[in-house]
C-alpha cells in the first residue's frame, strides 16, 4: 500500500505535518492540497496541540503547483478554482490559531516559496533555495506573490517574481523571508526550540497575539493602536495572564 502524500503526528504538543511526495517535488497538487486543510483544521482544533511545524521529505521542500494538473485541458474556470483552492489553505495558515512554523530542508519553488512566506515562522538549512520562478515559463506567480509581498519587502519581492531567479537561505534570511538559516545538522534543533519555547506559553494568548498581529499590519498607525490596546484589555482578563502576572508581583 502506498504512504499517504501528507504524514501527520503529534509530539507532546507539537503537531507535525510532512509532505511526502518527493517523487513529485512534493508539489501542491489538489489532493495534496485537500490534505494540508483538512489537516491543518483538524490540528487547530485539538487542545493538546499548540504549534505547527509543516515540513517535507525528500531532497525539494515543495516545488509549487503541479503543472501536470495545470496542462490538463481544464477550463479558465477549473483553472481559477484550482488557484482558489491554494489561497484558501494559504489563509487557513495565517488564520489558524496555532503558530505554523516551516522547516524547509530543500527548494521551496513558486507556490512552494508561497508556503513558506504564508507560515508565521520559517527555519531553513543553509542549503536550501527560494524562487518564484513562474516567470522563466511565462507564468508570472501572481498568487506566491501575495504572500510574498507581506513577508518581505517590496523591491525585493518584485525582483524575485520579475527574474525568477533562486535566491540562497541566507539572502532569503536577510530579506526576512525566513527567521534564519543553519546547517542541514542543526535545522531539527533550531526548529524543536522555537516550537517548544512557543508550545511553553499561554495557547489563548498566542492565539489572540497572532490574530491581532496579523489584522494590525493592514490597519493605519492609530486604528492599529485602538485594536491593539482591545487585545491587551482582552488579554488581561484570561487567567493564564492573572496567574503569571500575579506570580511575577509576589517575587
Amino acid at each position: 500500500m502506498a504512504e499517504p502524500i501528507l504524514l501527520c503526528r503529534i509530539d507532546g504538543a507539537v503537531g507535525r505535518l510532512t509532505l511526502n511526495d518527493p517523487g513529485r517535488a512534493n508539489a501542491l497538487s489538489e489532493a495534496m492540497m485537500t490534505a494540508l486543510s483538512r489537516a491543518l483544521a483538524d490540528l487547530a482544533a485539538d487542545p493538546a496541540v499548540r504549534v505547527i511545524v509543516l515540513a517535507a521529505e525528500g531532497r525539494i521542500f515543495c516545488a509549487g503547483h503541479d503543472l501536470a494538473q495545470l496542462r490538463d485541458g481544464r477550463d479558465a474556470a477549473a483553472h481559477e478554482a484550482l488557484f482558489t483552492q491554494c489561497s484558501a489553505l494559504m489563509q487557513a495558515i495565517v488564520a489558524c490559531p496555532k503558530p505554523v512554523i516551516a522547516r524547509v530542508q530543500g527548494a521551496a519553488v513558486a507556490a512552494g516559496c508561497q508556503l513558506v512566506a504564508s507560515c508565521d515562522l520559517a527555519f531553513s538549512a543553509d542549503t536550501a533555495r527560494f524562487a518564484v520562478s513562474g516567470i522563466n515559463l511565462g507564468l508570472f506567480c501572481s498568487t506566491p506573490g501575495v504572500a510574498l509581498a507581506r513577508a518581505v519587502g517590496r523591491k525585493d519581492a518584485l525582483e524575485l517574481l520579475l527574474t525568477g531567479r533562486f535566491a540562497g537561505a541566507d539572502e532569503a534570511a536577510a530579506m526576512g523571508l525566513i527567521n534564519r538559516s543553519v546547517p542541514a545538522a542543526d535545522l531539527d534543533t533550531a526548529v524543536d526550540e522555537a516550537a517548544l519555547a512557543i508550545a511553553a506559553k499561554a495557547p489563548d494568548a498566542i492565539a489572540l497575539g497572532k490574530r491581532v498581529f496579523n489584522q494590525q499590519i493592514d490597519l493605519t498607525l492609530e486604528e492599529a493602536y485602538v485594536a491593539a490596546s482591545k487585545a491587551m484589555a482582552e488579554n488581561l482578563a484570561f487567567e493564564s495572564a492573572r496567574t503569571g502576572i500575579d506570580g511575577f508581583l509576589k517575587r
